[in-house]
């Protein structure tokens, strides 16, 4: 489905006012309308998949956006003080949170990790206000497979001083990211699983 086909048939209610319960659902929905796809799929780290789920159509949605804003907002434990992510699947979401953010009169920076170096300037690795040292930042992630993305951002923040103990993710996809994080200390949790959004991608066939 196009997006302009599916805002106006299917995505109805309102993202802003909608309680957080419905909320989920919606996006939920919207992951299942625009993110989700059965085939056969090679992904990043070279193994195969009879599905692929791809979170940026989402977070670059605009409803999806709000939506992700406001249920990663209420996730986060209340002494963060900024939120972050490694480029390019976190940029939206760090986005999305820090805007709502302001609107909740809670407002939070948000900081984009580079995968390298900036090539001139400061040459830094990550965009965004500096931050006290010792600031508390939560990692955002689209969707979880290893871990290992979330990590180089969790390694950058750290390196730069900040405190990081915690990753969240709309989508764990269930191969090793929440075991793997459980390894080295960091808490974990994901709004979906690829389970419930392929029992909810059935439902809407």
């Amino acid at each position: 489905m196009t997006y302009e086909i599916q805002s106006q048939t299917d995505l109805t209610g309102s993202y802003a006012t909608a309680d957080l319960t419905t909320l989920r659902q919606q996006l939920l929905d919207l992951f299942c309308h625009v993110a989700y796809k059965e085939g056969d799929f090679v992904l990043s780290s070279g193994q195969r998949s009879s599905y692929y789920i791809n979170g940026k159509p989402v977070t670059l949605h605009p409803q999806g956006a709000l939506a992700t804003g406001r249920i990663l907002l209420s996730l986060l434990p209340m002494n963060t003080q900024a939120v972050a992510g490694l480029t390019l699947g976190a940029d939206p979401i760090v986005t999305a949170v820090s805007v709502v953010s302001a609107y909740e009169n809670r407002p939070l920076p948000a900081l984009i990790i580079r995968k390298e170096a900036k090539g001139h300037g400061t040459q830094a690795y990550i965009e965004g206000p500096i931050l006290s040292a010792g600031a508390k930042v939560v990692v955002l992630e689209d969707v979880v497979t290893t871990g290992q993305s979330a990590m180089k951002a969790v390694e950058r923040l750290r390196d730069a001083g900040y405190s990081v103990d915690e990753v969240i993710s709309l989508v764990d996809r269930q191969q090793g990211g929440a075991e793997f994080y459980q390894s080295v200390g960091l808490k974990f949790q994901a709004v979906f699983s690829i389970p419930e959004i392929q029992e909810r991608s059935r439902q809407l066939r």
